[in-house]
């Protein structure tokens, strides 16, 4: 039987490590040294050195453990198939990249752990405000040690919305610029983080009414879905269903969720 409470403490720990890391090497850091996977999706040796120091830790942790992890050091994932109902760990070492590429501080690291299919921990350490976001399953969400609850209000009006630009895959452009034309109309805002894991910490502890977004990752979104749900909100794909961590595409939000997946669902004819 897993200690979650406990393996959630030493993830932090990990996550925190790997999180000055980062920061420090943003200092120095080699612009020279960016890779290209695809149309705009960055990548540095600053992902890869990250992500190789969490898996070394994560491995000493649950040594059974199998791995979903974006930069591919340790396994081979698109971030949409599921490996099925094992114990995985799903990492990014570096959610928001680009943001870090140009100096912009709002990054994050970001682990989940699933277990027989279902997410059981959940963890994004903002290396630039020192906030270690924690989750796990049936224990709450913490924030720096602090109990944490999403917006308590049902309704947009007043509340602070977030999303993500798509960045290569353009097919639903239409369907996403009019929703966000309604989420304008309908909150105090809409933001753009550049760092989904950021977008779901901040809804977790209030700070966003809710995020949504399109052509996600699963290691974009597993521990801010741990975070989310456990800060008392609900996460769904954009029909309600519950296809979020391999399906591409993510709502989170407290009780003003309905509002949101109502008005996504009606332009992405979900």
């Amino acid at each position: 039987m897993i200690d979650l409470e406990k393996l959630a403490q030493e993830v932090g720990a990990l996550a925190t490590k790997a999180g000055i890391y980062i920061r420090n090497e943003r200092l120095s850091f080699d612009p020279n040294r960016i890779e290209h996977k695809g149309l705009n999706d960055l990548v540095s040796y600053v992902d890869k050195e990250a992500e190789q120091m969490i898996v070394a830790g994560l491995r000493k942790l649950l040594p059974d453990a199998g791995f979903v992890t974006e930069e591919g050091t340790v396994s081979k994932s698109d971030g949409l198939t599921d490996p099925g109902p094992g114990t995985y760990w799903i990492i990014d070492p570096l959610d928001g990249t680009t943001n870090f590429i140009h100096g912009l501080p709002i990054y994050a690291v970001s682990i989940g752990l699933s277990i027989a299919g279902t997410l059981a921990l959940g963890c994004v350490y903002e290396p630039n405000h020192a906030e270690l976001f924690l989750a796990w399953q049936d224990g709450g969400a913490w924030l720096n040690g602090k109990r944490i609850h999403v917006q308590p209000t049902p309704s947009l009006a007043g509340g602070l919305l977030a999303t993500g630009f798509p960045y290569s895959k353009f097919d639903k452009q239409a369907a996403y610029l009019a929703t966000i034309d309604e989420m304008m109309r309908s909150s105090h805002g809409l933001r753009r983080m550049g760092s989904a894991a950021v977008d779901l910490a901040y809804t977790a502890c209030g700070r966003f009414e809710g995020f949504f977004e399109y052509n996600l990752k699963a290691w974009d979104v597993a521990g801010g879905i741990v975070l989310v749900r456990e800060a008392g909100g609900k996460v769904t794909d954009f029909a309600g269903g519950d296809n979020c961590l391999y399906g591409g595409q993510l709502i989170a939000a407290g009780p003003s969720h309905a509002s949101m997946q109502a008005l996504i669902a009606a332009n992405f004819g979900e």
